[in-house]
């Protein structure tokens, strides 16, 4: 007879340290302190008053010592501030990947499956003729053998070319990916923090690409008033500014980028919460943020068409929900032949995760 069986709930981070408990902490808030140690700390030490994270036997005075002991702070001898270390970075990284993809293991280099069979890198299950040029690693030897005993029988075994079948094998693209993120004012506004989760999508794909797709390429982009490109290790310190959105200094840049980069795939990421508002003109910058400027519209979409004429699509993210907003967004992807999703702020790291991985849009010269 079938029931119910009971055992004692175990919390998952029962068997944590009191310092691995308290680094999970910490490294949440350095994403919201934009990598400021010092803040964190502060912080930890609110919520420890709050919330008692912390006993007798180990306080946070014993965690900065750890910290400094392991090497993810760096102490400044002469006014005592704290500075994370790349080590720190690096963590934060693989945490946002964690949280935001799952606990994802290392596999071999550009394996972004497409749809083109040939002599690519990974056998499927369907087998054909061999023909001549086929790889020998190709030859599927059981089913050769069988064709061979129906053919000419098992008395004498003899095997001709025509009894050979091969795998299919699929190609494995390699991409490379700009990655945009809008760090206009409006990414803070209404109350609402844009800025932290997408950064956090940004840094959980940069440790994807790094340990899955170790062959793949990620650019990464921001833009305001201008546009310029910043480094993996830059991501925790991302700050918004008291900029306009200058979309077309962005998508200028990246295709910039991706001329210099030899893979045949290539796309551009869009995480933005706004229509854009600015445009640089010589020396000057031309802004306006009431409605849809049709000077700004314009350069934007004549910059959708030329991407879809170099076959480069733009994934954008939308994170607000004004509908004027979302008709913007329809008309560049139209324009520009990529796709488009609206997303919450929860949403936005499996939406960015499963358009890399479905790579729907790869394909391979």
């Amino acid at each position: 007879m079938e029931g119910f069986l009971f055992s004692k709930f175990t919390p998952e981070d029962a068997n944590k340290t009191p310092f691995d408990k308290l680094l999970g902490v910490f490294t949440e808030m350095l994403q919201y302190t934009n990598g400021d140690a010092g803040e964190a700390l502060s912080w930890l030490s609110q919520l420890d008053k709050q919330y008692g994270l912390t006993n007798k036997d180990y306080g946070i005075g014993d965690f900065i010592d750890d910290l400094k002991e392991n090497g993810y702070i760096k102490e400044n001898e002469q006014n005592g501030t704290f500075k994370i270390t790349s080590k720190t970075e690096q963590v934060i990284r693989k945490r946002s990947l964690e949280d935001i993809f799952g606990k994802l293991k290392k596999s071999k280099s550009g394996s972004h499956r497409t749809f083109k069979t040939g002599q690519g890198d990974e056998p499927n299950p369907e087998t054909r003729a061999y023909e001549f040029g086929d790889a020998p690693e190709s030859i599927n030897y059981t089913g050769s053998l069988n064709n061979a005993f129906i053919n000419h029988g098992i008395d004498k075994l003899t095997m001709h070319q025509s009894d050979l079948e091969i795998h299919e094998t699929d190609f494995k693209a390699q991409t490379s990916t700009v990655l945009m993120i809008d760090i206009s004012h409006s990414m803070i506004l209404y109350g609402e923090d844009r800025i932290t989760p997408a950064k956090r999508v940004a840094m959980a794909l940069s440790e994807l690409i790094t340990t899955r797709y170790p062959k793949d390429t990620l650019d990464i982009v921001v833009f305001g008033n201008d546009a310029w490109q910043i480094e993996m290790k830059d991501l925790p310190y991302l700050e918004v500014g008291p900029y306009h959105t200058n979309t077309v200094a962005g998508l200028e840049l990246a295709m910039e980028l991706l001329r210099r980069r030899k893979n045949p795939n290539k796309q551009i990421f869009m995480i933005t919460d706004g229509k854009p508002t600015c445009l640089k003109i010589g020396n000057k910058y031309y802004k306006n943020s009431f409605g849809i400027d049709s000077k700004i519209l314009n350069r934007t979409l004549n910059l959708a068409g030329q991407l879809r004429k170099l076959k480069i699509p733009v994934i954008t993210f939308m994170i607000a929900q004004d509908p004027y907003l979302q008709d913007f967004v329809r008309n560049f992807t139209e324009v520009n032949g990529g796709k488009a999703f609206y997303s919450s702020l929860d949403g936005l790291g499996s939406f960015v995760f499963e358009d890399y991985e479905r790579n729907k849009k790869k394909t391979v010269r």
